[in-house]
């Protein structure tokens, strides 16, 4: 069998219930390609590897997990990226589907990896700490929007889909869970760049209390800055608002 590694967040989810919602998530959605994140002891990939017509392939960074897998599933033997996933390449030429229950200790970093690969992965299906999940689906004027909400619904429609309690996994976490949804939007919203649209909102959120002309002040010129919009704090600006804007930006 596996032992269970604290330090690499291990959790394995093992309530079939909850497996079987992802896999009627995922069922929803036209995957040719897929890559699972982190399978661990293979609850959900020996479902996953039971699709039809599906590409799979799976990345899983701790070594003695990748040689049960091997044994457990030999059809995996060609299918397994022994790396972290914050580490490889994009594991596919066209586009594909990202799945997985993702340690919380890198779900934000893994989020990120996604924007990097948005011309590649169409959708994700993902495990979170909900606090995490909750962030990525918050609309704007909610406490909990932000850096990622922004980010991610640039880019992405985002949706909440279910709870998963900490009795779910082996061992429990300490918190409540949550599965989110990212599709793709066929039609992005316009912004200056990348780098333009991540700087402007990490520095409106940075001092996410103060108005925001106070926090981007060095991002604009002092005509910009008189603009009305920057009376409001960042949470209340759309994700259309903070796009629009990257095009104003110095530079």
């Amino acid at each position: 069998m596996y032992t269970l590694k604290k330090s690499l967040g291990q959790h394995f989810l093992r309530d079939e219930t909850v497996i079987n919602r992802i896999i009627a998530a995922l069922g929803e959605l036209p995957v040719t390609r897929l890559l699972e994140t982190g399978p661990g002891g293979g609850a959900l990939t020996k479902r996953l590897l039971q699709l039809p017509g599906i590409e799979f392939k799976a990345v899983e960074i701790d070594e003695e997990k990748v040689t049960y897998l091997q044994q457990a599933y030999p059809s995996l033997a060609d299918k397994l990226i022994h790396k972290s996933v914050l580490d490889i390449d994009c594991p596919f030429d066209a586009p594909f589907t990202l799945i997985g229950n993702f340690p919380y200790n890198i779900s934000t970093q893994i989020l990120f990896k996604v924007l990097d690969w948005k011309e590649q992965v169409e959708y994700m299906i993902g495990m979170f700490q909900k606090e995490v999940a909750e962030r990525v689906v918050a609309p704007e004027g909610s406490k909990t929007y932000g850096v990622t909400s922004v980010l991610v619904q640039a880019y992405y429609d985002a949706v909440y889909l279910f709870d998963v309690p900490p009795g779910s996994f082996a061992p429990p976490p300490k918190v409540m869970s949550g599965v989110i949804r990212l599709s793709r939007k066929a039609t992005p919203v316009a912004i200056k760049s990348d780098k333009a649209l991540r700087m402007l909102v990490k520095a409106a959120f940075n001092q996410r209390r103060k108005q925001l002309r106070n926090a981007v002040r060095g991002l604009f010129t002092p005509g910009i800055l008189q603009d009305d919009i920057f009376n409001k704090r960042a949470e209340a600006l759309s994700v259309a608002d903070f796009a629009a804007l990257t095009f104003q930006m110095n530079g």
